[in-house]
């Protein structure tokens, strides 16, 4: 369980460096989309590889198909919601590393306590987009008017609920079944999935311009390099 605990906090640990990079200084538009960019091309890796094709192996396609549904409908609904109640300002960023940290650290609990190990390529896509879209999110919100308090406080929040979802995978391991486990890995990949298509590759293209595709094959690769 300590094993579990200290790669869940190694991975969340990125929300918080990102949060703090994006509150120390103005980022010009463009070096917000770079990162995002290289972000974006790590979570596809993420949800190819060390999601969906995993996930495929331990329930089948049926089972990972249920939970790419409910990830991208829960997605989807919510930041719905979110964008009635604010005026967006980087909150649909927080609200994607939100729901699809949970699912992900849960996976990395999962394989420890299984006896599988730490998907290494899982632990860097994670960390690396983590730090885009926690950057990302927080200079929009300051742009938005947000205090840079209120801000760094979302994000711990964000970084610790994360942590303790790799305990719950951690000790629910033995008590789910492969199918259950298919459909986490389904949600998270769903929800990553409209999170990067509504929020995180439109607005890397809208401030990083054509260099923002450039940039994705970039990030891509070297997760895909890494796992």
């Amino acid at each position: 369980m300590g094993a579990a605990l200290g790669y869940g906090a190694l991975a969340a640990s990125s929300l918080i460096i990102g949060a703090l990079l994006g509150l120390a200084r103005e980022w010009p538009p463009r070096a917000v989309g770079v990162v995002l960019a290289f972000g974006a091309g790590a979570l596809i890796s993420a949800v190819s590889f060390d999601l969906v094709e995993e996930g495929a192996q331990l329930g089948g396609p049926g089972t990972i198909g249920i939970g790419l549904a409910i990830g991208a409908f829960t997605y989807f609904g919510l930041d719905r919601l979110v964008e009635k109640r604010s005026s967006g300002g980087g909150t649909a960023l927080a609200l994607g590393a939100f729901l699809d940290g949970i699912p992900e650290q849960m996976v990395l609990g999962i394989g420890l306590a299984t006896g599988e190990g730490v998907s290494v390529g899982l632990l860097v896509a994670i960390f690396v987009s983590n730090l885009p879209e926690a950057i990302g999110s927080s200079s929009d919100m300051r742009a938005a008017g947000r205090s840079p308090k209120s801000i760094f406080v979302l994000w711990i929040a964000v970084a610790a609920i994360c942590t303790l979802a790799s305990l719950v995978g951690y000790g629910a391991a033995d008590a789910v079944s492969g199918d259950f486990k298919a459909i986490i890995n389904g949600f998270a990949a769903g929800a990553l999935l409209v999170m990067l298509i509504d929020s995180m590759i439109p607005e890397a293209t809208g401030k990083a311009g054509q260099a923002a595709g450039l940039v994705t094959v970039l990030g891509f690769a070297v997760a895909f390099a890494l796992s």
